[in-house]
């Protein structure tokens, strides 16, 4: 299946997205130049065979996928993961953290792993949200950035704000843009159902919060509150 994957992959590269690819990234990304709708169309295409293996026989297929540094591969290896969402066990948590420390290197990987995969695991799990908030003290940016985009999915229905204001708390002053990105779409995402919390959560801390931040967490928002915010 794996090298019918990458064969997949070889055969359907673009040219053109592989040189505008690396546009959308500060830093150098591994690309075979396969537009993402196809990317996601050839790894549909072994969803059942997927479905019919063990749990560890497809997390040990996307830790090759992983491992290659292709981000397309990466991008299998998410889909797959998150399709065996319903198997999740606790002990999975540790190979997901695993590939975040370890694989992902660029925000394209890290959005995809942790808005699906590592947020369908917390809701199954959300005991290891104390163990989510220790990423935001990693010396890795992508680790640090996941804590915060994990919750993307789970702050638009409204869940774990409390957590979510803890993880903004740890990661307000950072100094990488990439990360202030990272828990101001997680704050934008929380004002969709908890405008008024989120609005003074964002009034109470704007002295501190890099501009990045505070312009990700209130573009949501009616243009009067926006205002408000922006004010110095």
């Amino acid at each position: 299946m794996l090298s019918s994957i990458r064969q997949q992959l070889k055969e359907n590269i673009d040219l053109h997205t592989k040189d505008t690819g690396q546009r959308f990234f500060k830093e150098t990304v591994k690309l075979y130049g396969v537009k993402t709708a196809v990317v996601t169309k050839i790894a549909k295409q072994y969803d059942k065979d997927i479905l019919s293996l063990k749990k560890k026989e497809v997390l040990n297929l996307c830790e090759e996928l992983w491992q290659s540094g292709y981000m397309e591969e990466s991008f299998v290896a998410c889909h797959y993961s998150y399709l065996i969402r319903k198997s999740y066990e606790q002990a999975d948590f540790k190979v997901f953290e695993k590939w975040i420390d370890s694989y992902v290197s660029n925000w394209a990987s890290c959005d995809t792993l942790c808005n699906h995969t590592v947020a369908a695991f917390v809701e199954m799990y959300p005991q290891y949200i104390e163990e989510i908030k220790k990423w935001t003290n990693s010396k890795n940016r992508w680790v640090k950035r996941a804590a915060a985009v994990t919750f993307i999915i789970p702050a638009r229905r409204g869940k774990f704000l409390k957590d979510i204001f803890e993880i903004a708390d740890s990661l307000l002053t950072d100094g990488d843009d990439l990360v202030q990105k990272g828990y101001g779409w997680m704050l934008k995402a929380a004002s969709e159902a908890d405008q008024k919390q989120v609005f003074d959560y964002v009034m109470k801390n704007k002295a501190r919060m890099p501009r990045t931040a505070l312009r990700y967490s209130i573009e949501k928002m009616p243009k009067e509150l926006k205002l408000l915010a922006m004010a110095k």
